[in-house]
């Protein structure tokens, strides 16, 4: 019979780290947040908008920096985009929050500061989430959502 093999257990070197490595920028990095959260429109028409500002080193972005303004519907659409082209797990969006928007509230509904900042919190996890995934990096509707300045819902899916 054959011996039991022993798992090889030593350390592997590593070269110390100066402060340079220590404080230099990150070798790789996506950073995006969502902001300035800002309320639109009278009546029916009125909604929200965020600005959505991406910082990159990564090759895969075309653009290092952008900011573009999105509304709860567009992250809507780029949740399903994913779901339907992409071999990924999509994470959840933050609630419709349907009973913000019966008639007769005696507040302000979904355009209630603490909701507005509630939601900026969760689709700047959400968004933080998909991109940081590497499978979705290369999903054009993700490019198009963090980078241009209108959607084009017509565009041809597909990966960059």
């Amino acid at each position: 019979m054959s011996e039991p093999t022993v798992a090889d257990t030593r350390r592997l070197n590593s070269k110390p780290q100066d402060l340079t490595d220590a404080y230099g920028p990150p070798s790789n990095f996506l950073e995006i947040d969502v902001y300035d959260p800002q309320t639109i429109g009278v009546g029916r028409n009125r909604f929200t908008t965020y600005e959505v500002r991406m910082r990159t080193n990564l090759p895969i972005f075309k653009l290092k920096e952008s900011c573009v303004r999105r509304r709860y519907s567009d992250f809507e659409w780029l949740k399903n985009e994913l779901e339907r082209d992409s071999k990924i797990v999509v994470p959840p969006l933050p609630g419709k929050a349907l009973k913000r928007q019966l008639p007769f509230r005696g507040d302000e509904g979904i355009f209630e500061e603490s909701f507005i900042e509630e939601r900026r919190v969760g689709l700047e996890q959400f968004i933080n989430r998909i991109a940081g995934h590497p499978l979705a990096q290369n999903e054009r509707c993700l490019h198009m959502f963090l980078q241009e300045e209108s959607i084009d819902r017509n565009y041809i899916p597909g990966k960059v």
